[in-house]
């Protein structure tokens, strides 16, 4: 079933849903799909499977896709940078197919690439067919799943991120404008992607910062670009006041001071009092200092790899196991962590391996995905506080 109508607020620190109209049904996502081809492409750069400098060329299939593009010709390449800027501001389609043909041979096993990315990040309702959101009756997913994904380009790409506020993008002589407006009109908007097809009506995911608060918010199915707009500024208005009063009401309760008790133990109190006068003074004996705690190791700069993310705890355990398996030199001081996180609503588990330095982890996810394994090379700040403390060396976890 498919409703034209789609909405979520969510709350992109802990993914706590606010506001919610459907946002489970399955809709077209149009050009909301270049969010997953840019999530795809900037992992590729976390890998270094790609620089910005780099240069793809331009297939005979890219150029003829069918608009909004740059106007790409066959033969020639551009720099990734300029397919990222191309594929935020002006949704360029081209671009799009471009990326896919790069990271995976067809824009068709590409398309199958950003289905399976979907499920680990717990997009359960949604699969792309490619990575423009061009037509296709089964290119369909859901406002959450939409706002989960925006949360994790947020959370997993900080610095990438900050492409989605440019506000024009200037290529070959012509200027385009991001057609998210919400970024010249709502204050504390920073992002992140419209779109649109007939079929889909317009859609925009949307994301504002207030203070240290960030929400996201996703709209399906407006009847206009402009009335989209108005009412996605009131959704997160709405999810801005909402998070405030909150905060106002969660009070820390205080303890009255039992008065009666008091009374009760002043009498006893004054007669100890009276008795101890005629006692003999006390000993007084020094305690032996504890001794210092011992200072917690420094995880700070340690790389991680993650093998995947899944919904119960015990596939997680074995995509960890199989890892070490396939790459023995994760075996010694390496650790595993199985952590838990939410992915809207769902429980969620990342499988990692913490411990390596940033080219023992990019070696590692070579070879694993050599052997078909999927593999995340995490840099350190990246890397959870929470991981390390209660993880276990390899060699114990196999």
């Amino acid at each position: 079933m498919q409703a034209r109508y789609a909405a979520i607020v969510m709350d992109a620190d802990n993914g706590r849903v606010l506001y919610a109209v459907n946002p489970d049904t399955r809709n077209y996502p149009a050009s909301l799909t270049k969010m997953m081809t840019l999530y795809m492409l900037f992992e590729a750069l976390e890998r270094g499977r790609l620089t910005l400098s780099r240069k793809l060329s331009v297939s005979r299939r890219a150029a003829g896709i069918s608009p909004t593009k740059l106007g790409l010709k066959k033969g020639e390449t551009i720099a990734v940078e300029a397919l990222i800027l191309a594929l935020i501001t002006k949704s360029a389609n081209d671009a799009a197919v471009v990326v896919a043909e790069a990271l995976g041979g067809t824009e068709v096993k590409f398309a199958r690439m950003m289905t399976a990315k979907a499920r680990e990040l717990g997009m359960r309702r949604t699969n792309f067919r490619n990575a423009s959101g061009l037509p296709n009756r089964r290119h369909r997913s859901t406002a959450r799943d939409m706002a989960t994904l925006a949360r994790q380009l947020i959370q997993n790409f900080p610095r990438q991120y900050r492409y989605f506020s440019r506000q024009q993008y200037t290529f070959r002589g012509k200027r385009f404008q991001n057609h998210n407006s919400l970024l010249r009109s709502f204050p504390g908007a920073d992002g992140i992607k419209t779109g649109y097809i007939r079929a889909s009506g317009f859609n925009l995911a949307a994301s504002a910062k207030r203070g240290d608060r960030r929400l996201i918010a996703v709209v399906f199915g407006g009847r206009t670009a402009g009335s989209r707009d108005k009412h996605i500024a009131k959704l997160l208005e709405r999810g801005f006041r909402k998070i405030a009063n909150t905060a106002k009401t969660t009070i820390p309760l205080q303890r009255k001071p039992a008065r009666r008790v008091a009374a009760k133990r002043a009498a006893p109190a004054a007669k100890s009092a009276r008795t101890l006068k005629h006692r003999p003074p006390a000993r007084t004996t020094r305690r032996p200092r504890p001794n210092p705690a011992p200072t917690p190791p420094d995880y700070s700069k340690e790389w991680a790899i993650q093998v995947g993310a899944y919904g119960d705890i015990n596939p997680a355990r074995r995509a960890v196991q199989r890892a070490i398996t396939r790459a023995p030199k994760l075996n010694g001081n390496t650790r595993v962590s199985i952590s838990p996180y939410y992915a809207g609503k769902r429980l969620m588990y990342r499988a990692r391996l913490i411990g390596l330095t940033a080219a023992s982890a990019r070696t590692a996810c070579v070879r694993l995905e050599r052997r078909k394994i999927p593999c995340i090379a995490i840099p350190p700040n990246r890397v959870s506080t929470s991981d390390a403390p209660n993880s276990q060396t390899a060699k114990q976890a196999r």
